[in-house]
């Protein structure tokens, strides 16, 4: 995974105690949360590698909507943030 490129959306949206829940419309499968949008974002890469093991276990490509390239260079993301 480490040499993939993932386009995808990704919702921040702030809590009431603090910090940041992240889901994607893309890969509903994929949640995860941070104390700040950095710490939220970097717990993207941990929570997209546990859905694509989940897809591979399945047999399931990923939806429309989510791009992969086999590259080298950083995860990419297409970033929406909700407001309170």
């Amino acid at each position: 995974m480490a040499s993939d490129v993932y386009r995808l959306r990704l919702v921040l949206a702030p809590q009431p105690e603090g910090g940041f829940t992240v889901t994607s419309p893309d890969l509903p499968e994929l949640i995860t949360e941070g104390d700040s949008v950095e710490e939220a974002l970097d717990n993207v890469r941990d929570a997209l590698a546990a859905v694509r093991e989940l897809y591979e276990d399945l047999g399931r490509a990923f939806p429309r909507g989510v791009s992969v390239s086999p590259a080298d260079g950083p995860l990419e993301f297409e970033t929406l943030i909700g407001a309170a």
